[in-house]
């Protein structure tokens, strides 16, 4: 039987984490059953699992993709975060959160007590509404513990979530949840970024609905019982569905379930941050991503943690703000993006070192890969070199981390996502889907799943089966690039397929170029990545005009907005070049590589011996954008 060490005993003993995963690897259905089913002890189930613990097929040769954890065991996830921490675990008077807005000086704290009332009584609402088990809800809310209280409320009731980013546009918003079908949607009149007002109803009522409706939510939860039974749920019932871009533009429903869900981010919130108990955490992600997901609410909640809820930005109304609130609250626990960090390395050291951060004791970040050059800055400026980093490698379908370090137990590597988490077991692939051994460079493959791992793209399986194990059958394929160096250590290299990584956020090219097509002056666009110092990637927009059309800066504006509007603010491009032709082989296809070179200034373009006609490349390079529009 395999013996679970203790992130206590790892911190001590550094080499029994690396033997602890090989004897995984090496063995994996026996020990992860036990693995998992020792995590699974620390939660409440009304009842237990009939089958196998872990069930699932990766080959598409051999029939349906699916997972199942815990099948026939049923739970629910609110009472496991809110009612077993206040009634079981006496946590009842712990913060729950300590919520900060976009002013300083606005903030407030929760307990567990009180989070749980007020779930329970938006959980009522809900249920007033007709809202019942099995349907879905659409919640577009900024970083208010309002949002938290939603999704909660949802969980409870056996109802699925379907967070939208605050950021995201009308038409964005429309989309996910005409694909959700979702039967009520939550927003808020508005809220501040910096000092940007975002109008989040006004944005809301262009989707076209009946203003009829619209209900107030202190209206309705003032009168609302503080009792509300849960709902007990099937291990495999969805839990919620997040939406994450497509390489053919069409968002996918990402879709979690109970059981497994709550397991991979209650584990991984603990043994990544070495979570204790009177730690203060603070994860500065968004909760409309997933990092908010499980590392905002459902991890940290899991395991009876004190978070800081975050409304504001990292340079509001200074560009200490982090600082101060990281000395203000003693966080111990500090997980952001690289995106923020190279935002703050701009400033020097000066505006950290105003504040004396000696509280701090692991630092983590997630969205992308991080440079050396930020990764060095972080660990020395930021943690004064005595906190270990944690690069933590995942995605929206993967539910938690799946390659990353732990702390003090695994010897850091600036810009390396190190090894794969417990019961992961990678693979690196050729182009033919042979598996490379040693060092090596190739495509980022899993050979079996997790308890977190997503389980469908909703409405769409064969989707789903396509995107991830039809290329290789019998892996998941993640889209990712990955480099494996001589001591074993993995390396993320970056989307290989038509993705870009802007500032931690996963973008479609293909949505990109299909707003801007659908301006009247554009008969043709094609959009690539060029490398941004602060932002990680940023886009870099061709477009062929429709003949008799000029190029200037107003029609620059009028795509910039059209993009926006479309999309929303995230994907505003940063270059637009004017394009006569585009480069294309004989059959018609774009060479995006090509456009990849020229963004970039790159004359060594490989072979180009299958281009139509050559001549366009230099007349690109001519008209290169050399500063943002």
């Amino acid at each position: 039987m395999l013996v679970v060490l203790s992130l206590k005993y790892m911190l001590k003993n550094k080499n029994s984490y690396f033997a602890h995963m090989h004897f995984l690897e090496r063995k994996h259905h026996m020990p992860l059953r036990c693995f998992w089913g020792d995590v699974a002890k620390d939660f409440f189930w009304k009842t237990k699992y009939t089958g196998k613990f872990l069930d699932y097929n990766f080959d598409v040769t051999k029939g349906e993709i699916f997972v199942k954890c815990m099948e026939g065991a049923t739970t629910n996830i609110c009472y496991n975060v809110l009612d077993r921490n206040v009634h079981e675990r006496k946590l009842g008077d712990k913060v729950a959160f300590y919520w900060l807005g976009n002013e300083p000086g606005d903030e407030k704290t929760v307990t567990y007590r009180e989070l749980l009332q007020q779930v329970c009584k938006f959980a009522n609402v809900l249920k007033s509404q007709g809202v019942k088990k099995g349907d879905c809800v659409s919640i577009y809310m900024p970083m208010v513990v309002e949002l938290v209280v939603a999704m909660l409320a949802c969980a409870r009731i056996g109802a699925v979530h379907s967070i939208v980013f605050a950021g995201f546009s009308a038409e964005s918003l429309c989309e996910r949840i005409m694909d959700s079908q979702c039967c009520i949607l939550i927003t808020a009149d508005g809220f501040y970024r910096g000092d940007k007002l975002i109008n989040l109803k006004l944005i809301a009522d262009e989707v076209p609905w009946n203003p009829e409706v619209d209900l107030c939510w202190h209206s309705l939860i003032g009168g609302a019982s503080e009792e509300c039974e849960p709902v007990w749920c099937d291990s495999e019932d969805p839990l919620f569905i997040l939406y994450t871009s497509g390489s053919t533009g069409k968002p996918k429903g990402v879709l979690h379930t109970v059981s497994g869900y709550m397991l991979y981010t209650a584990a991984t919130f603990k043994m990544v941050f070495d979570y204790q108990y009177d730690d203060v955490y603070w994860c500065t992600a968004d909760i409309g991503w997933i990092t908010g997901h499980s590392y905002i609410t459902y991890g940290p909640l899991a395991n009876g943690a004190t978070s800081v809820l975050f409304e504001g930005l990292p340079t509001y109304p200074d560009v200490s703000r982090m600082w101060e609130i990281v000395d203000k609250y003693h966080i111990s626990k500090f997980y952001t993006a690289p995106t923020a960090i190279r935002l703050l390395m701009k400033y020097g050291s000066e505006p950290v070192q105003k504040y004396k951060r000696t509280s701090l004791k692991i630092l983590g970040t997630v969205g992308e890969p991080i440079n050396p050059e930020a990764w060095q800055w972080y660990y020395s400026v930021v943690g004064e070199k005595r906190c270990p980093v944690v690069d933590t490698f995942w995605q929206t379908e993967t539910g938690g981390h799946v390659m990353t370090p732990l702390p003090a137990a695994t010897p850091m590597k600036p810009g390396s996502a190190t090894f794969p988490f417990f019961g992961v077991v990678p693979a690196i692939l050729d182009e033919s889907g042979e598996e490379l051994e040693g060092p090596s460079e190739g495509y980022l493959v899993f050979k079996q799943p997790w308890p977190g791992v997503m389980r469908t793209v909703y409405g769409n399986h064969e989707r789903f089966e396509t995107t991830y194990f039809k290329k290789f059958p019998g892996y998941y394929v993640t889209g990712d690039g990955c480099r494996r160096d001589k001591d074993g250590y993995y390396w993320i290299t970056g989307r290989i397929d038509d993705m870009l990584n802007v500032s931690g956020h996963l973008l479609s090219t293909a949505e990109v170029e299909s707003a801007l097509v659908e301006h009247e002056a554009v008969a043709e666009a094609a959009v690539v990545g060029r490398p941004h110092p602060v932002k990680g990637e940023s886009l870099y927009c061709f477009v062929t005009l429709n003949d008799g059309i000029n190029y200037n800066q107003k029609l620059e504006g009028e795509l910039k907005k059209q993009v926006r509007d479309k999309i929303g603010a995230i994907a505003t491009p940063d270059y637009i070049q004017s394009a006569p032709s585009l480069p294309k082989t004989r059959s018609g296809k774009i060479m995006r590589r090509v456009l990849r070179k020229i963004a970039r200034n790159e004359r060594d373009l490989g072979d180009v011996s299958t281009l139509a006609d050559s001549s366009v490349i230099e007349q690109l390079f001519e008209n290169r954008c050399c500063t943002a529009v």
